[in-house]
């Protein structure tokens, strides 16, 4: 199998020859990413400002905290200013001019494409999380108004990928944060109120343009991944497998869903030992994946932000070949 077949078995259960890995801060990756630009002559009118308006704090690096930052501006904290704001236009041909040159490089690896800050964390990146949550209660209709307006840009560029590029990119990935460390943000019946049909909707127009739709979340997200499923997810990229409890996961959702995850972000990858690691390892492959397929090795791609040096990506990884894809130990090194 290739690796392209490789991936493709696991997400659709078809028994896959080995554990699919994506790992490429170490150089084993069996997926291949693309992604759209910015839109023609858009420039930042301030520093940190991203194509929304949100502005953007991130650590100095002499401060010796490595991470993405968080947005502190809030275009939208006046809802007068909705019909004002230039939002980003997804079918801007000069997103797309780079990927034609781009897939020449992916060889025969699995394809993905897709969007950063999907849905949920675009919405409170532009009107602020507090207000977005009492909005929930007093202005509804203003939610599903942002709702909209938010969804227009990944659907849009879903579709712009299946239209340019159809049957060359296989896999469409999102992020959208869920959970604290103990519980989901909402509760279910504001998650349905509010989110669910823009994910139904979102992942039909990715499965519309012949890929698969994959979404990373982090949090206490159990009981939102059924959710997920009834609308059409593909695969759940998952972080924190300890604090969601990789036994209840595995009782809930095993084979229902592609889980795509590595040992424990927070506890097992940073501080456990080589056999909790591969303990871990193991309990993973066994609970979340199957005979037929269901599990993704993951990789978090900035070790400084979690404080992992490469070298214990490396016991991970081999923890998970031994287990799964012993013929790729030797690449490890």
């Amino acid at each position: 199998m290739t690796s392209r077949e490789i991936v493709t078995a696991a997400v659709e259960f078809t028994k896959p020859e080995r554990l699919p890995i994506r790992c490429g801060s170490l150089g084993i990756d069996d997926t291949y990413g693309v992604g759209p630009g910015y839109a023609a002559g858009w420039q930042p009118s301030q520093p940190g400002e991203d194509e929304w308006g949100c502005i953007w704090h991130t650590p100095d690096a002499e401060s010796g905290v490595f991470n993405m930052g968080q947005p502190r501006g809030h275009p939208l904290t006046d809802w007068a200013l909705i019909d004002e704001m230039k939002w980003p236009d997804p079918h801007d041909p000069a997103r797309y001019a780079h990927i034609e040159e781009a897939l020449a490089g992916a060889g025969d690896k699995y394809v993905m494409a897709g969007c950063g800050f999907t849905f949920f964390e675009r919405m409170h990146y532009l009107r602020g999380m507090d207000n977005l949550f009492v909005d929930m209660y007093e202005h509804p209709e203003k939610v599903h108004d942002l709702a909209e307006r938010v969804l227009a840009f990944p659907i849009g560029v879903a579709q712009e990928f299946g239209k340019r590029f159809g049957g060359r990119v296989q896999g469409f990935g999102m992020t959208d944060d869920w959970g604290t460390q103990l519980a989901c943000f909402v509760k279910p019946e504001m998650f349905r109120r509010f989110f669910k049909d823009g994910y139904r909707r979102l992942y039909g127009a990715i499965h519309d343009a012949g890929m698969h739709a994959w979404m990373h979340s982090c949090g206490y997200v159990n009981d939102v991944i059924g959710e997920w499923i009834d609308t059409g997810l593909d695969v759940v990229n998952l972080q924190q497998p300890r604090a969601l409890g990789i036994e209840e996961i595995g009782a809930r959702y095993r084979g229902k869903i592609c889980f795509e995850s590595l040992n424990d972000i927070q506890r097992t990858l940073p501080f456990g030992t080589e056999e909790e690691m591969r303990t871990e390892a193991a309990l993973l492959l066994k609970e979340w994946g199957t005979c037929d397929g269901g599990f993704v090795l993951s990789d978090y791609g900035d070790g400084r932000a979690i404080g992992v040096a490469d070298e214990r990506k490396k016991i991970m990884l081999r923890a998970f070949c031994e287990l799964a894809a012993p013929e790729m130990l030797e690449a490890i090194g």
